[in-house]
């Protein structure tokens, strides 16, 4: 259990994310952070962790995003952290987490180095894939003016992370360039477990999608 200062400030931060998110139409808007923290907390159950480090490290983990903010070199995060008076060993551990979150790259290494960073990992790449991953990623590729699937430009494993992040390939590439890839990168054994039935999903999105594609059904 968290303490009532604890509860306070996840209350704060809770408010502060919604008010700058709720209008977000990229997939990363409010209820992309909100299912992330839930399924953060649901990990916890079971894999264990500081239960507060791994909330505020959910709500928290895109508001430095750079598919949101770009290359901006502030951290909203320190500065929110530091506002609400979050002691500095919990500042500390809250953006070691946060900064251990996204995905960088086929070819490029995201290691997680505390059971609370694999957990936040792992929530929020499940939330990458199955059918909410699936919508998230066409609402981003179109939010970005991304063509839904384009036969001559085949997918790219990139090997660092500013290729990755000048992409600008069809949405159905990043299938196979982040979201396929993901099961087999998560850290634990109950987010591997919850992760089976979303890949699946997507792969039986993709096999219909190329037979209506290429007129076969």
């Amino acid at each position: 259990m968290v303490n009532i200062s604890e509860k306070e400030i996840i209350a704060q931060t809770e408010n502060y994310i919604k008010e700058i998110f709720s209008d977000e139409a990229t997939g990363h808007d409010w209820w992309h952070i909100h299912r992330v923290r839930n399924l953060s907390l649901k990990i916890a159950e079971t894999e264990g962790g500081n239960r507060f480090v791994i909330e505020m490290a959910a709500l928290l983990h895109d508001i430095d995003d750079w598919k949101i903010t770009g290359n901006k070199q502030t951290s909203n995060a320190k500065l929110w952290l530091k506002k609400i008076d979050v002691r500095e060993t919990e500042v500390d551990r809250i953006l070691e987490v946060i900064g251990q979150v996204s995905f960088k790259g086929a070819g490029v290494e995201t290691l997680a180095t505390s059971v609370e960073a694999e957990i936040v990992q792992d929530a929020d790449r499940l939330d990458a894939i199955g059918a909410v991953g699936i919508a998230r990623t066409f609402a981003y590729g179109g939010n970005k003016g991304r063509p839904i699937y384009n036969p001559g430009i085949k997918p790219e494993l990139h090997t660092d992370f500013e290729s990755y992040k000048k992409t600008t390939a069809p949405t159905i590439n990043h299938f196979y360039e982040k979201l396929l890839l993901l099961k087999n990168r998560l850290n634990t054994d109950t987010a591997i477990e919850l992760a089976e039935k979303r890949h699946i999903f997507m792969e039986q999105f993709l096999e219909q999608f190329f037979n209506e594609w290429n007129g076969l059904d």
